[in-house]
C-alpha cells in the first residue's frame, strides 16, 4: 500500500483524468470534463451494473469480463466492485492504461489485468473469451464499426454492452442496381470527422480522425449481422444523463 503523499503524488503526476476516481485517504482524481457532462460516468455504470446484475446473478464471481477501450479503468473497477471474478482491459493508448493500472492498484485491485490493443484489430489470442463484454463510448469513434462488432461479438460469450452516440434516425428505400430494383435500408451511418480532436490527442477519440456513428435501427441490424441473437435496449432510470435520457445516445444488451 502507498502512503497518502506518495498516493497523491503519483496521481497528480499521472493527471489530468477524464474520469473522476476516490483513491481513498483523502485523494481524489477531479474529472477534466465539464460537470454538465460528468453525469454521463455515473449513468453509463449504473445502467450497466444493472444489465449486469440482472443476467448473472449469483454467478457473478464464476464469470470474467473485458472491458473494451476501458480508458482509465473506471468501468472495468465497477465490474470489479460488482463482483465479477475476472476483469481485463483493452485500450488503444497505453497513457490511458498507465492511468488505468495505477488506479487499480491504488483502490485494491492489483488483479485487473490490463492491455493495448485496436478493437478494430483485436489480438484474439491474447484477449480470450469472456462471459462478459463492456464496449461503452467506443463505437461511435471508430472507422471500421462493423468489423469492430464482429471482433467483439467473437470474444463474448454472453452478453455485451455496448453504449454509444447515435444520430438520428433514417429510413427509407433506394435504388439497387436499377432504376426500377430497389432495397430497404435499415437505418444509417454518419460520417464524423474527428481531425482537429485527433490532431490535438483527445484520448477519447479512435485510433483515425475518421468516425462512423450508427442510427439506433443501423446498429440493432448490426449487432445480429455480427453475431448476437437477442439486443435489448436498456431503459435509463429516472434522472439520467441527458443525453442518455433523450435518446441521443443509447446502451444496448447483445445476447449470444
Amino acid at each position: 500500500m502507498m502512503k497518502r503523499d506518495e498516493l497523491a503524488q503519483q496521481a497528480k503526476e499521472l493527471g489530468p483524468w477524464f474520469y473522476p476516481f476516490d483513491f481513498g485517504d483523502g485523494v481524489k482524481a477531479e474529472s477534466y470534463t465539464p460537470p454538465e457532462v460528468a453525469g454521463i460516468f455515473e449513468t453509463r455504470r449504473e445502467m450497466a451494473e444493472r444489465a449486469v446484475r440482472q443476467h448473472f446473478g449469483a454467478r457473478l464471481p464464476e464469470i470474467s469480463c473485458l472491458d473494451i477501450g476501458c480508458h482509465e479503468g473506471f468501468y472495468a473497477l465497477a465490474m470489479a466492485r460488482l463482483g465479477v471474478g475476472r476483469v481485463a482491459g483493452l485500450d488503444v493508448r497505453e497513457e490511458n492504461l498507465r492511468r488505468a493500472r495505477f488506479a487499480a492498484a491504488a483502490m485494491g485491485f492489483p488483479q485487473i489485468r490490463f492491455m493495448q490493443g485496436n478493437c478494430e484489430q483485436l489480438p484474439f489470442a491474447e484477449v480470450g473469451q469472456h462471459e462478459l463484454t463492456l464496449f461503452l463510448g467506443v463505437l461511435y469513434h471508430l472507422e471500421n464499426p462493423m468489423l469492430a462488432l464482429r471482433n467483439v461479438a467473437a470474444v463474448t460469450k454472453e452478453l455485451c454492452l455496448i453504449e454509444t452516440q447515435v444520430i438520428d434516425e433514417v429510413t427509407g428505400q433506394t435504388e439497387w442496381g436499377a432504376q426500377a430494383w430497389t432495397h430497404p435500408y435499415q437505418g444509417a451511418l454518419a460520417v464524423i470527422d474527428e481531425t482537429v480532436e485527433h490532431s490535438s490527442d483527445v484520448r477519447e477519440t479512435g485510433a483515425t480522425p475518421l468516425a462512423l456513428c450508427p442510427s439506433p435501427r443501423a446498429l440493432e441490424t448490426m449487432l445480429r449481422h455480427a453475431g448476437f441473437r437477442t439486443i435489448e435496449r436498456v431503459v435509463p432510470a429516472p434522472g439520467a444523463y441527458e443525453q442518455l435520457a433523450r435518446g441521443k445516445r443509447v446502451v444496448y444488451a447483445a445476447y449470444k
